[in-house]
Formats: structure tokens, sequence, C-alpha cells
């Protein structure tokens, strides 16, 4: 694969696109909690909302101490711009090698682009795509979407492309691993083997790195993500056990007799207090239009004149 520029536009060339895999689509949902996808009308956890949900607990201080050090709003803004700059790379990515006209000329757009073009010199050896944004689902139990499949130095492939504000150490990456692995068992089960992941890297600074899993760190890998899932499948069932609980205490509470009674005295009490009020109110009205009318009398000679 190579980026390619004819006047100002630039494309991809020198690989092709065949049609292996009848890839499935699933409704991806971010709007009721954490990432799920739909998927034979179950609503599967996503691969990157089951990794959040396990992180270790040295990972989850280290964010914690970094949001601490430069201030939490900052680090907000720092994350939702990584995520406004890896959305927009990943765009121009999937729009050059589907072959598709797209450019964005604010600043944000300018610097995606060229970081994409860099992760497009590094391809190479890319020379067949499966798919791109391919949705992919294992044993029922997660979902997720990868940014492109196909063969990379003539081997099945995962690709996926990361962005960063600096390079990164192979320790840092772990959880990216994870994804490869956890979307080459779900393309083992539904399509086909894969030999070969490979993590495209590029920084705002266009440096770029890759990280490349051969067959065994695939094993090791897919090994790993299923202990993993477990993990959270465990954590998720014993969380829902101890709401259910909760919710059968309350439920138990409010169908005892004795507290039937008290939640029904309790509204006895408001309502008499509601309409206790009402008369009140009503009884102050008719006051003060008794008050208005002894007042006009009062300004008015019984002749009609005014004093």
């Amino acid at each position: 694969m190579h980026l390619l520029q004819r006047d100002t536009k630039f494309f991809v060339g020198d690989f092709k696109k065949i049609n292996k895999y009848n890839y499935a689509t699933y409704t991806r949902d971010d709007n009721h909690g954490p990432r799920t996808y739909k998927v034979n009308n179950l609503n599967l956890p996503s691969v990157t909302t089951i990794l959040q949900a396990t992180q270790s607990k040295d990972k989850q201080q280290g964010l914690d101490k970094w949001r601490e050090r430069i201030g939490f709003h900052e680090a907000m803004e720092i994350v939702q711009d990584a995520a406004k700059r890896g959305t927009e790379m990943h765009k121009v990515l999937e729009k050059y090698v589907n072959g598709e006209g797209y450019l964005n000329l604010s600043d944000e757009g300018g610097i995606a682009r060229l970081m994409a073009h860099e992760i497009i010199h590094n391809l190479e050896p890319l020379k067949v795509v499966y798919g791109t944004e391919v949705n992919l689902t294992g044993k029922n139990r997660w979902a997720g979407s990868t940014d492109l499949i196909g063969e990379y130095d003539g081997k099945p492939t995962i690709i996926d492309y990361k962005q960063a504000n600096k390079p990164k150490r192979e320790e840092w990456i772990e959880d990216y691993y994870y994804q490869i692995a956890a979307y080459s068992l779900a393309h083992e089960e539904h399509y086909g083997p894969i030999d070969q992941g490979l993590i495209c890297i590029c920084t705002v600074g266009k440096q770029y790195q890759e990280f490349k899993m051969d067959t065994a760190k695939l094993d090791e890998y897919e090994n790993k993500w299923l202990e993993r899932l477990e993990g959270y499948e465990k954590a998720r069932a014993e969380r829902e056990a101890k709401e259910n609980e909760k919710f059968e205490k309350i439920k138990k509470f409010y169908s005892a007799p004795v507290a039937v009674a008290k939640a029904k005295k309790d509204q006895e009490k408001k309502e008499a207090k509601e309409k206790k009020e009402a008369k009140q109110l009503k009884e102050a009205k008719k006051l003060k239009e008794k008050q208005e009318k002894a007042q006009v009398r009062i300004w008015h000679r019984p002749n009609g004149k005014n004093f």
C-alpha cells in the first residue's frame, strides 16, 4: 500500500480489496452506559468496555495520580482532544482505503490527516484488504470493531490504528494486545483464522511505532483475554446479585403488613395536610375579597359620589 497524490488530492494504491468474507454489521450503542453491541437480540459488552472495567489497580491508581498532578479539567481536555484526533485519524484512513474523498480543513483535521499519512507510509507490506471497520463478536459474550483486516506480508492480519501524544513503551500498550486477541478469536469463530496482529501508532509529532503479534503471542493473549473476560463476567454477576438482593429487600419491606400500614398512614397524613392547606388558601382568598369589597364601600357615598 502506498500513499499517492494527484494535484491536491491524496489516495492510496498498490493494494486490492477483495470480498473474501461476508462480514456482518451490528448496532453499536454508546448512549445507555458503557458501550454495547446488539447481536442476535443480545446487548453484548464491547471489548473496550470489558478492558476498562477490568483495569489493574496499578493502572487505575496511575491514572488517578496523573489527573491529580495536572488537574481534573486539564486532564479531561487532554483526553477529549485525543479522542477527537483519534476519531478523525481513523476516518481519514478508512476513507482513503475505501477510495472515498475526504478533507477536513480545520487545524485538528490537518494534524490527524498528517498522522494518517504517516501510518500509510509504513503499511507498504499490506497488499490485500478484506474489510475496514469490521464488526466481530465472540461466543455471544463480547463484540467490537477492528480497523482493518487483510493480508500483511502475505498473512491474514488484524490491524488497529492508535493515536498518541508521545511514543509508547510496550508495557503501556498491553490492552492493545488484548483487543487484537479478542478480535482474532471472534474472527476465527465466524470467518477464518488470523495469523498475526499489527498495532500502528502515530504521535501528534508524526512519530510512527508498530507492535506485531505473531501466532505465539496471539495464542498467549487469546488465553489471557478469556481469563479477563471471565473476571469481568464474574464481577458483573456479583454486582447484579447484590442489586437484586437490595431490590428484593426493598420489595419485601414495602409488601410487609406493618410497612403497608405505615405507608398508608403516611399517605393519609399527606392528603389531610394538602386538604387543610387548600382549605386555608380558599378561606384566605375569600377574606381578601371581602376586605376589598368593604374598602370600596368606605370610599363611596350612598348617593354614588366619592368623598
